[in-house]
């Protein structure tokens, strides 16, 4: 589960949506939004996911009824494939990053070559469609295999490098006492925008979007505690963010560059921080390798999904190798158009990748509290006596929150 959660959403998209949104105020809400809504919002789709055996459309049928059930499943999987699609082209420029590292190394005669080579969008659509053609290949050897023999492996190298990274970045000049000052919070910052950033932070990179969850949690084992589970698992995902943070963050603030910078603030920074770094090629290649094998992880989770959710879908007659297959090859095509256009990704990923995925995950926690008889709740969540006060924030205070986020964002922009 930590294995799907932690990719690209801790390393890449984490900084720049902490640099656009206030620095240590968001941080906070963020960390409030993960306790208080994510985790519940997880254990909601993984309930769903267990609870009827199916994936997306299949579980929403059996809640919300055949008719509004499968308007809503197609929607959301709708919603995750244009995700996935932009999310591919960023994870093919880890991957080219990774490739320079061994291949060149950075340093400040390389950094002009390497700026051009990873905006080439020839190169990055070739990436990217290997990437989506691997990816596919494993999860046809299925889960136990393939995605979860990967997660084991890689999830540690990959914590234990970043670790590493943090005490570089940190040793910089100057480097701590900025840190400290970015993450002063300043809760006059904090309006509709930012809670929508957070929550949106904390449904895409956990992967909540009535999509993912659930196709997971249909192979959970009925013994399986949900909530420590699910605690768990965001638990680890947000070690993740934090231990991203806390080298990206110093870096772009030593190197003078913008933290509002947006979805290319990464790639702008790690190649300075490599390049001053002792011993930085060889590090700059094992860092991006192992990166490169966990966002992987993370683009099998949505290609698991979408398979998942339209597995004996009404009106689908193909078997799960052929789905895969055509998934695939859509993606690549959707991908074609992004790649030659890169600045489509940062409006794509507020569209779909918070406002969507949000959606999806306060249709899931309706459809788990409310479609669900408070038996089955009972059992999936386990019989004790925090279960009867859980059930209720499920129904009343997750929906009801979720939804004036979403409300407030749409009424802010429109204004």
């Amino acid at each position: 589960m930590a294995g799907f959660a932690i990719g690209l959403g801790n390393v890449w998209r984490f900084p720049y949506m902490l640099g656009q949104n206030g620095g240590g105020a968001f941080l906070l809400v963020y960390i409030l939004f993960m306790l208080l809504l994510a985790i519940p919002a997880m254990t909601s789709e993984w309930i769903l996911g267990r609870h009827t055996r199916e994936g997306t459309v299949g579980a929403f049928r059996q809640v919300f009824g055949s008719r509004w059930g499968m308007a809503v499943g197609y929607a959301i999987l709708f919603a995750v494939f244009v995700a996935l699609s932009y999310y591919a082209l960023v994870v093919a420029q880890v991957i080219y990053s990774a490739y320079f590292a061994l291949a060149v190394g950075y340093n400040d005669n390389t950094l002009a070559q390497y700026s051009a080579r990873v905006n080439d969008p020839i190169i990055m659509f070739g990436v990217g469609a290997l990437t989506v053609i691997v990816a596919a290949g494993i999860i046809i050897r299925g889960l136990k295999r393939g995605i979860e023999a990967a997660s084991k492996l890689l999830v540690p190298v990959f914590a234990l490098i970043a670790i590493y990274l943090v005490v570089v970045a940190l040793r910089q000049p100057g480097a701590v006492s900025a840190l400290t000052d970015y993450l002063s919070p300043d809760f006059s910052r904090i309006d509709s925008g930012v809670l929508f950033a957070a929550m949106g932070q904390a449904c895409f990179t956990l992967g909540l979007s009535g999509s993912i969850g659930i196709a997971y949690g249909a192979y959970l084992r009925d013994q399986e505690k949900l909530l420590p589970t699910a605690a768990a698992t965001a638990g680890m995902d947000t070690g993740a963010a934090l231990l991203a943070s806390l080298f990206v963050i110093p870096a772009v603030l030593v190197f003078g560059l913008d933290m509002a910078g947006g979805p290319g603030l990464l790639f702008d920074t790690l190649p300075r921080l490599f390049a001053v770094m002792p011993g930085g090629r060889g590090l700059a290649a094992a860092f991006l390798a192992a990166w490169s094998f966990v966002c992987l992880l993370s683009i099998m989770a949505p290609l698991e999904a979408i398979v998942k959710g339209l597995e004996k879908s009404p009106g689908i007659r193909l078997g799960r190798r052929s789905i895969i297959i055509v998934i695939s090859v859509a993606l690549i095509l959707v991908m074609a158009p992004i790649a030659y256009h890169p600045e489509w990704i940062g409006p794509l990923d507020l569209i779909f990748g918070s406002g969507m995925f949000m959606l999806g995950a306060l249709l899931a926690v309706i459809g788990a509290a409310w479609g669900l008889q408070r038996q089955v709740l009972k059992l999936q969540l386990g019989h004790s006596r925090l279960v009867g006060g859980l059930i209720m924030w499920m129904r009343w205070v997750v929906p009801l929150a979720l939804s004036a986020i979403l409300i407030g964002h749409i009424v802010s922009a429109i204004g």
